[in-house]
């Protein structure tokens, strides 16, 4: 009778400890990844959408050009001569 009651006590323990200790802290850590993972793709939405009106998310018009511009024809200064080490 003593037995089975420590017993079943011990289960009910075993089955708090399971249920307080690792499942519902799972499921608020899936909860908090879940709502990280969606604010940054909100975020990446809203800077796509930015970008594609023309618009920068680090200021100015966005209508810059690359002030790198190769010269079609090449020229002396595109090359740096070198010897040979031997």
């Amino acid at each position: 009778m003593i037995l089975s009651l420590l017993f079943y006590a011990f289960l009910a323990w075993m089955l708090y400890r399971l249920v307080f200790g690792f499942i519902i802290p799972l499921v608020r850590a899936t909860r908090q990844v879940k709502k990280g993972f969606r604010n940054m793709q909100e975020q990446m939405n809203a800077q796509y959408g930015q970008h594609a009106q023309g618009g920068s998310p680090y200021g100015g018009s966005g209508t810059q050009q690359s002030s790198f511009a190769p010269n079609a024809k090449g020229s002396d200064e595109d090359y740096i001569e070198f010897e040979e080490v031997k």
